[in-house]
């Protein structure tokens, strides 16, 4: 299928379609990309191809990123805006107010996401450990996860809980290690990571009343 911008003048009197603004050519290269790279991952997806699935001629692409690496930083922007961090932490403000029952709210947001039909790892993740820590696009990788550490230890604050670094620190380790379970195909995974946060949350000072019925809450206001 030929794309707009590359169709020659109209003919007839009809006038030519207007060419595509520079910002349409690297929406459609990120579109490319995020689709490609959520996929198959980094590496395997080469430049010829983004080029190619994008519609754009070669001097566009660089036109717009200089390099592979930067495109990939602003897949992950979009990952972030789209998909996991800024997600993750609205939909658990939405869910309640209490900083506890929020806590917890992380992993029914995490449940829900799980049991999607088109369920695809975390980005961040994924890309982090195709790439390594110490790359660009793996620190900016896990500098997105720390956001939602940052969140937790916050929350963590707020509810006035003992050793709130620790705390959202485990806690974090629960959400990676459940993405990673459902990638595995284990759909309870967030279900069971609750759990054990719940566990943590008392281990660190939470009021077992108060967790019951946070964790009520937080299931009735999915």
């Amino acid at each position: 299928m030929r794309n707009t911008y590359d169709l020659p003048p109209a003919v007839d009197g009809a006038p030519a379609p207007p060419p595509m603004t520079p910002g349409g050519a690297r929406d459609r290269i990120l579109d490319a990309a995020y689709e490609l790279f959520l996929q198959r991952g980094i590496r395997d997806v080469g430049i010829a191809e983004l080029i190619s699935r994008a519609g754009v001629a070669k001097a566009t692409f660089y036109a717009h990123f200089t390099s592979k690496d930067e495109l990939v930083l602003a897949y992950l922007e979009r990952c972030h805006q789209d998909m996991t961090v800024e997600a993750i932490i609205t939909e658990t403000l939405r869910r309640t107010e209490h900083p506890t029952g929020r806590l917890l709210a992380i992993f029914d947001v995490l449940d829900g996401w799980f049991r999607e039909d088109d369920f695809q790892a975390c980005a961040f993740i994924s890309t982090m450990l195709e790439v390594g820590p110490a790359h660009p696009v793996g620190i900016a990788s896990i500098e997105y996860l720390a956001q939602v550490r940052a969140f937790m230890r916050t929350l963590a604050v707020e509810a006035g809980l003992e050793q709130p670094d620790i705390l959202a620190r485990s806690c974090h380790i629960l959400t990676k290690g459940s993405i990673i379970s459902a990638v595995e195909g284990d759909r309870e995974a967030a279900v069971i990571a609750k759990r054990m946060a719940a566990s943590l949350i008392r281990d660190h000072g939470g009021d077992r009343a108060t967790l019951n019925s946070q964790s009520q809450a937080a299931v009735f206001n999915q």
